[in-house]
């Protein structure tokens, strides 16, 4: 089993760290979903992971050996950036079939079939600049790109953004059909927690540059609650457990908990106690503690 382990990542611009000393094993023949904030520094953790931006401090290595500037690891990791509609960017003024056979050069296990198809079953002009495309088209470029690489390891950044309700599912149909055909390792950044959920098979949240955790995606949905009701009855069913997201209205009060081993919520108070969707979990650890 291969493993892309990051130790100790630090990213400094203009003298403010943007990821704090960031530890992060990846193992292959897994679907990861990397969630957070806005400027949690998610873009930054995978563009050094793949290689292409330098850490501050750190390293990261592919199976013991580093990934900078090492072109036998370089070919098992794949980074396809979400493309922006930015005027005088260099990339925008290529046309999209220019791009992919830049692509294609780079990456050397580059499947051409599976872009002739994608770009069928995408409807994609490839004699379209870049610049001149929609967000939807855009983000078919980088889904196109991702999987057509064939790398070991294959990062996608916010793939499906733009992308309308049919094209985002058709999306993550074929991720999961490459995944079963290949057993590659797919680590995706995206902001629409909810439809991806059940695509993760382990979530990685980052928040302020740190990761908060990493956790098979399904056992962290089982010690997940939110426990609800009159103030008094709701602080004695979660006494001594930590507490997330509190909410008050009134007399009610309204708390996340995630259960550690041999905790539980005590029984016997008149509360609700609800488990909550991934989406809803990280609004809780991202939020303000109690």
């Amino acid at each position: 089993m291969s493993k892309l382990v990051g130790k100790g990542i630090t990213k400094t611009y203009g003298g403010k760290d943007v990821l704090h000393s960031v530890d992060l094993e990846l193992e292959s023949g897994k679907i990861y979903g990397m969630i957070g904030r806005n400027g949690a520094g998610k873009t930054t953790l995978l563009s050094i992971l793949t290689a292409q931006n330098p850490a501050t401090k750190g390293s990261v290595t592919l199976d013991g050996e580093p990934v900078w500037e090492n072109p036998a690891a370089l070919k098992h990791l794949c980074f396809s950036r979400e493309l922006a509609q930015v005027s005088g960017n260099n990339v925008n003024t290529m046309k999209v079939k220019e791009y992919l056979r830049i692509a294609a050069t780079f990456l050397p296990n580059w499947d051409k079939e599976m872009a002739d198809r994608l770009i069928r079953e995408f409807d994609l002009d490839v004699k379209k600049r870049i610049g001149k495309l929609s967000k939807g088209m855009m983000s078919m470029v980088t889904v196109l790109t991702a999987l057509a690489s064939k790398a070991d390891f294959t990062f996608l950044d916010e793939p499906t953004s733009g992308l309308d309700v049919v094209a985002r599912e058709k999306f993550y149909k074929i991720l999961l059909e490459e995944y079963e055909q290949t057993g590659r390792t797919f680590i995706v950044s995206t902001h629409i927690i909810e439809e991806a959920a059940d695509v993760f098979e382990e979530v990685v949240v980052l928040d302020k540059g740190s990761i908060l955790l990493k956790e098979n995606t399904q056992e962290l949905l089982e010690r997940s609650f939110h426990v609800s009701g009159r103030a008094e009855e709701v602080e004695a069913a979660v006494s001594g457990l930590r507490l997330y997201h509190e909410e008050r209205i009134g007399r009610s009060r309204g708390v996340t908990v995630l259960l550690e081993p041999g905790e539980k919520i005590r029984d016997g108070y008149d509360v609700s106690v609800q488990r909550l969707s991934l989406q809803k979990v990280f609004l809780a650890l991202c939020g303000e503690e109690a």
